[in-house]
């Protein structure tokens, strides 16, 4: 009977994985493509912010006025580390950068950048290894990232702070990636307490900064309200979560840098934003990459 019972469940676990992921990458080429376009706006990085996670914070408020601020069964550095790694640390720091990198570019130093790091800290942490075709999707990866690094050099097109800042962020998505695996959490819990701790930091830092919100045209308003708090800010990190559950962290990881790809098609479709031969190479490289690092052309 448990081995019935395995075989059974198996699949709606792993088809709810790639579910996820998909859903995920998705959101978050929409995510880069409306945080991108806010740069014409008057709304701000904190106001965005205040959006992003006051949202599923309200939202989700039945869910973490049940755990509490603080559960008790979750180590409190696991917790510090999702909230950095997914919450108002990370938003911080990859929304300012793609303020003022194009949508492509981000794409692929961000979402590229992702299932490298996750990687990289589960050999390096937590002894996984993997096997021949997903590290030769992560050199994939790496060279979509090389290619898009040795135009910006030549061409001087893009600031430094993006090949800083972007893959800052890859690293504390990826630490927020192993540390939820291990939390114990459910992933609407999960998003939960991440909403609503990114929320209150957001609201301290409108305090000392001020905020533009009120005075914002409300269709800007309306546009991230549906990009950052509905779809990114809940539907995309309940979605991620459930990809890690029933995938694994670094496979679930890898799934974003289908993101690039996304990211570049609809910088030049919806930006304008001129694309050269250089970042179409970049982003098919790594979204090759991807497929790889997924382990979808491994013998196990």
């Amino acid at each position: 009977m448990s081995v019935v019972a395995f075989t059974n469940e198996k699949p709606t676990s792993t088809s709810v994985g790639y579910t996820g992921a998909v859903v995920t990458v998705l959101i978050w080429a929409t995510w880069i493509l409306a945080t991108r376009h806010s740069v014409a706006t008057q709304l701000g990085t904190i106001d965005i912010g205040l959006i992003r996670y006051g949202i599923p914070a309200l939202v989700l408020a039945p869910v973490w006025l049940k755990t509490g601020l603080l559960p008790k069964r979750v180590p409190l550095g696991l917790l510090v580390t999702m909230i950095a790694g997914a919450g108002a640390v990370f938003f911080q720091l990859t929304t300012s950068a793609i303020h003022s990198t194009p949508a492509s570019a981000a794409g692929i130093l961000l979402g590229g950048s992702m299932p490298l790091a996750t990687a990289v800290i589960g050999v390096i942490v937590f002894r996984e290894r993997p096997d021949v075709m997903r590290v030769f999707g992560l050199a994939a990866i790496v060279a979509g990232v090389a290619i898009l690094l040795v135009r910006s050099l030549a061409g001087a097109t893009l600031p430094w702070s993006s090949f800083v800042l972007l893959p800052m962020g890859a690293i504390l998505w990826a630490s927020y990636t192993h540390a939820f695996r291990r939390s114990g959490l459910t992933a609407v819990q999960a998003s939960a307490l991440i909403a609503v701790w990114s929320f209150l930091i957001h609201i301290a830092l409108a305090i000392v900064f001020g905020t533009s919100i009120a005075s914002a045209p409300l269709g800007e308003i309306g546009l991230q309200v549906l990009s950052q708090g509905v779809l990114s800010g809940l539907a995309a990190t309940v979605a991620y979560g459930l990809a890690v559950h029933a995938l694994g962290g670094t496979q679930a990881a890898a799934f974003t840098a289908i993101t690039p790809v996304l990211a570049t098609i609809g910088g030049g479709m919806l930006l304008g934003e001129e694309i050269g031969i250089a970042e179409i190479a970049a982003a098919i490289i790594t979204g090759l990459g991807v497929a790889l690092s997924t382990g979808i052309a491994s013998r196990r």
